[in-house]
């Protein structure tokens, strides 16, 4: 047995120790250990953490970049300055750039489609150049690109410095940056990531590249993502699986081997999946509350979840979840579909399990001068 195998039997084995405590009155669920740096487990539907450790600590990403220059990319697409059948050419600088690479030649015209296949089934350093330049003009501004749409994402923790995760001592994020980056890519780009991120080998100048996620061969709901090596950053491994209904996204930084990010990823999913279930709580689009309305051309609106609202919790505890509803007040109109209005809090067996925005499901328009100055006087007194 070679030192992968053995390598997946123990985690195999570490996963069956994990201890499930039960009694009358709380339920623990105890996550396994891992042999890396940083790491994250994330309910995909409520971006709920299920095991994290130490989430906030700032390191080089690696090619774990990538998945921003490829959010980018699709974000190009989908505005139609970028087309897949568009041919670009390749310049001295995407041909030079060193590390992984899918072999683009100078000079040459490369289809858009072909250069997305090299940057994620090959990691190709010269294809995310070749990218960054047809979108940018420039690695350089790019770099500022990516950093504007982290800004936007949410990745308070992160700065870019470049499109393809080569070092950089400011080079850093997080794992739960790049959860929130992983989570936006699946979310935004369902179809480009079916499209890709499963594809298991590419060929190109007569050169067949495997994708370097193992777990595409091992786990068959696995679907992606992304692999990502330096020597500042250690073994890093992004992967998604789907098994039913629900997903799971873990994020591995700083394994010290490509078996072992392999398969302390696969423990993780698995850890995930075999000890909680996920739970809908509220459909997309349904109602779960109103809320009072200050000021607008009606007095309530409706609350809940644009999209279904699925949580995961320990197994067969799911009838001692409570949930409750806060509105957000006042709430002056007017109020937006998808605007954050209110704080669903929820609680497993008396202890707080967490708390996630509620939305208004609907527009609610300003009132009239009268219903305005009538409100007006009525919180004042409020």
């Amino acid at each position: 047995m070679n030192a992968f195998w053995k390598r997946l039997a123990f985690s195999f084995c570490a996963l069956l120790a994990v201890v499930v405590v039960n009694s009358a009155n709380a339920q623990q669920v105890v996550a396994p250990a891992l042999a890396a740096k940083s790491w994250i487990l994330l309910e995909s539907a409520s971006g709920q953490f299920l095991t994290s450790e130490k989430p906030d600590e700032k390191l080089e990403p690696a090619s774990l970049t990538k998945l921003m220059t490829a959010y980018l990319t699709f974000t190009a697409l989908r505005q139609k300055t970028l087309a897949l059948e568009q041919t670009v050419p390749v310049s001295e600088k995407a041909w030079r750039t060193g590390g992984s690479k899918m072999f683009i030649r100078v000079g040459h015209l490369v289809p858009v489609e072909d250069l997305i296949k090299g940057m994620i089934v090959q990691s190709g350093n010269d294809a995310c150049v070749a990218l960054a330049e047809a979108i940018a003009g420039s690695e350089e501004a790019f770099a500022l690109q990516m950093n504007r749409e982290a800004a936007r994402l949410g990745m308070k923790q992160t700065r870019f410095k470049n499109a393809t995760g080569l070092p950089d001592a400011e080079h850093l994020t997080t794992a739960r940056d790049l959860a929130t980056l992983a989570s936006a890519l699946i979310r935004d780009f369902p179809e480009e990531y079916a499209r890709y991120y499963s594809i298991k080998e590419f060929r190109y100048s007569n050169i067949t590249q495997p994708n370097r996620n193992r777990l595409l061969w091992l786990d068959p709901g696995v679907d992606g993502m992304k692999t990502g090596f330096t020597e500042a950053a250690g073994y890093c491994l992004i992967s998604s699986a789907k098994r039913g209904e629900r997903r799971l996204l873990s994020i591995v930084l700083g394994a010290d081997s490509d078996q072992a990010r392999a398969s302390e990823s696969l423990k993780l999913l698995n850890w995930g999946f075999q000890f909680f279930d996920a739970v809908k709580l509220y459909p997309a689009e349904q109602a779960a509350s109103e809320f009072k309305v200050w000021k607008g051309e009606q007095n309530k609106v409706k609350a809940g979840f644009v999209r279904d609202f699925v949580l995961a919790v320990p197994k067969a505890s799911s009838d001692k979840l409570q949930a409750e509803l806060v509105s957000r007040q006042p709430l002056i109109a007017p109020v937006q579909k998808g605007q954050v209005i209110g704080t669903l809090r929820l609680t497993l067996e008396g202890k707080a399990y967490g708390e996630y925005p509620v939305e208004a499901l609907e527009d609610v328009g300003r009132g009239n001068w009268f219903y305005r100055l009538l409100d007006t006087i009525r919180l004042w007194f409020a």
